[in-house]
C-alpha cells in the first residue's frame, strides 16, 4: 500500500481527542483516507407533535451520524523495520480508537479512592472534546458511538498487524454544548462554511441555467 511516487500527496483525514488536563491531544491520523463515508441528517423540527403553524419552523440543526471504515496496516512499518510497527503492528492505533470510549484511568482510581473514604456522590469523568476532521472545510465535534474492530493478521507475538475499524460518529451541535463551549464555535463554524459552499452552488446553477 505504499504511494506511488508521482501521485498527489492527500490530505488525512483525522480524529483529534482533546483532554483539557492532559497537555498533548491524541490524534489518530487514518493511515489510508477511508473510500466512502456515509452521513444520515435528520431533521429536527419544532413542528413534530405540535400546532400546523409551527410544521415548517427548524428548531435545531439535523442529528448527523457518519460511519466509516477505517484500515490499519502495519506492512510498510516492517518492510523499513520501524521500531513501533515491529514491536507492536498497529495495537497503538487501534488503542487510541478505544480509548475514545473509556473513562481515563487515573479518574477511575481517584473516584474509587474516594468512594473508600466514604464519599457516595463521585462524578463521573467527562469524555475529551473530540473531533472529526475530514479536510479543512469539515471539522466537526463528534461523538464516538460505536466501534467494531476485525483484526485480520498477526505477527508471531499476535500483536495485530492487519485491522479493519468500523466507526459510527454522533455529531455534536450547538444544541449540545453550552454557549461559551469550544464545541459551539466548532459547529457553527462548520456550518457557515456549509452556506458559503450552498451560497457558490446557487450562484453556478443561476449561470448555468441563463
Amino acid at each position: 500500500m505504499t504511494r506511488l511516487s508521482n501521485s498527489p500527496l492527500v490530505q488525512k483525514g483525522a480524529i483529534v481527542a482533546i483532554d483539557p488536563l492532559v497537555p498533548i491531544p491524541t490524534v489518530i491520523a487514518f493511515q489510508y483516507n477511508p473510500e466512502t463515508m456515509s452521513r444520515s441528517l435528520q431533521p429536527d423540527m419544532a413542528g413534530d407533535g405540535g400546532s400546523k403553524s409551527e410544521a415548517l419552523r427548524i428548531e435545531n440543526p439535523p442529528k448527523e451520524t457518519i460511519k466509516l471504515k477505517a484500515e490499519f496496516d502495519a506492512t510498510d512499518g516492517l518492510e523499513t523495520s520501524d521500531a513501533i510497527a515491529v514491536s507492536m503492528g498497529v495495537y497503538p492505533q487501534l488503542s487510541s480508537l478505544e480509548k475514545l470510549l473509556y473513562p481515563p484511568s487515573l479518574r477511575v482510581i481517584a473516584n474509587m479512592t474516594l468512594a473508600a473514604t466514604g464519599i457516595i456522590e463521585v462524578i463521573p469523568p467527562a469524555a475529551p472534546f473530540t473531533l472529526f476532521v475530514w479536510g479543512p472545510k469539515r471539522v466537526l465535534p463528534v461523538q464516538l458511538e460505536s466501534l467494531t474492530i476485525e483484526e485480520t493478521a498477526y505477527d508471531e507475538r499476535l500483536n495485530p498487524i492487519q485491522a479493519k475499524a468500523d466507526l459510527s460518529l454522533r455529531v455534536l451541535s450547538y444544541s449540545d454544548f453550552s454557549v461559551t463551549d469550544p464545541g459551539t464555535f466548532v459547529f457553527l463554524t462548520h456550518q457557515v462554511v456549509k452556506e458559503v459552499m450552498s451560497a457558490i452552488a446557487t450562484a453556478n446553477s443561476i449561470a448555468s441555467i441563463f
